[in-house]
């Protein structure tokens, strides 16, 4: 029998099998669940921030398989608790859980906005569009108290460099101020992540996330006030989410959004094992099926990891996916190309103190 449900966080415990060789976490009141015991309910789960003060905070890439070359993750962790966040396996890397831990123990940097701009004030800094949100959301609940991503974004500002943004908050319109004069100057473009139409599926799936309705509402008020609203139906997971490819996209229509893309579900190292379990918690019935397609677009794996294919889902099964998709947001007016941002009104901040002299 499986266990009972963890309520309010996504991953349904904190053992997952660790990549590194370290030690198997032991079980602990403050990370665990609050699932009924013989003794009774559980300690409730408390989330706890950590402030890091980073050397650097703009990440460089090559990678030939998404559409920006760099990008800045204000937390490390993330309080949405989405069970198939692909980002989970970073905490590994700090001997913490990619499960319970990457969604109690969450880690900022609130010199984020002065690291950025040294880095944009140095001499040979070259413009290109920044991304944030591609690793975790930079607008879950920690950002009402750090403000980190509205310091970012200030110094965008500042400086008229271009900025995009993915989030599944609808706290990104208390920036609505900044994210306005952003896309007058066309140095901006918001992407909202919406995975299903159903609030309940929503809460399992991402419990602190917003619901699908604010964020549909969230897409709505970005196009109305002139900012490039995107929605990303992501991921897409088979026999669970599918079914509401073609609602979102006739929802996001109504509301204004011209431009829309898919992503098939990921499941990068511990994430599979966390998103097996949950699917033994939540659905049972059809753990094997939604598995056996996952397998079938990845060549008979879990997890497809390369360059060029791992954004590229294979099959019959993506192939009906990616058809539905194309129908519906070409008979939807989504099939348009995202903006490009403009690059060229870059002017390079001040530099403070001793880096004047450089």
């Amino acid at each position: 029998m499986p266990p009972p449900p963890l309520h309010g966080r996504g991953a349904q415990s904190a053992a997952v099998p660790q990549r590194f060789g370290l030690a198997a976490r032991e079980v602990d009141g403050d990370w665990l669940d609050a699932r009924d015991g013989i003794d009774g309910p559980g300690p409730k789960l408390r989330t706890v921030v950590i402030e890091e003060h980073a050397r650097t905070i703009v990440s460089f890439n090559q990678s030939p398989d998404i559409p920006f070359d760099r990008s800045i993750n204000a937390y490390r962790g993330c309080e949405h608790g989405c069970v198939y966040c692909y980002a989970r396996p970073s905490h590994a890397f700090h001997d913490l859980s990619p499960g319970l831990d990457f969604e109690t123990k969450l880690f900022a940097k609130p010199n984020a906005a002065q690291l950025l701009r040294e880095t944009l004030g140095k001499p040979g800094y070259k413009p290109a569009p920044i991304a944030m949100g591609t690793n975790t959301d930079p607008y879950q609940p920690i950002e009402e108290r750090y403000r980190i991503t509205r310091g970012v974004l200030e110094v965008c500002l500042e400086a008229r460099h271009p900025v995009t943004i993915t989030t599944k908050s609808a706290r990104v319109l208390r920036d609505l101020d900044l994210l306005s004069e952003l896309a007058r100057l066309n140095l901006t473009a918001v992407s909202v992540s919406v995975t299903s139409l159903d609030p309940k599926l929503s809460g399992l799936l991402e419990p602190r996330a917003s619901s699908p309705a604010k964020r549909l509402e969230t897409l709505e008020k970005l196009a109305a006030t002139g900012i490039p609203a995107h929605v990303s139906v992501a991921p897409v997971i088979p026999s669970i989410t599918d079914e509401f490819i073609e609602g979102i996209l006739q929802e996001a229509s109504e509301r204004g959004v011209q431009t829309a893309s898919w992503i098939m579900l990921r499941l990068p190292h511990e994430v599979a094992p966390l998103f097996r379990e949950w699917l033994d918690v939540h659905y049972p019935d059809r753990a094997g099926k939604v598995m056996g397609i996952v397998q079938s677009v990845r060549e008979g794996k879990d997890n497809d990891p390369g360059f060029f294919t791992r954004m590229k889902p294979l099959g019959p099964w993506a192939d009906i996916f990616r058809h539905r998709f194309r129908i519906a947001a070409k008979r939807l007016g989504l099939n348009r190309e995202q903006p490009i941002l403009d690059c060229s009104q870059f002017v390079r901040p001040p530099m403070d103190g001793q880096l004047r002299l450089f």
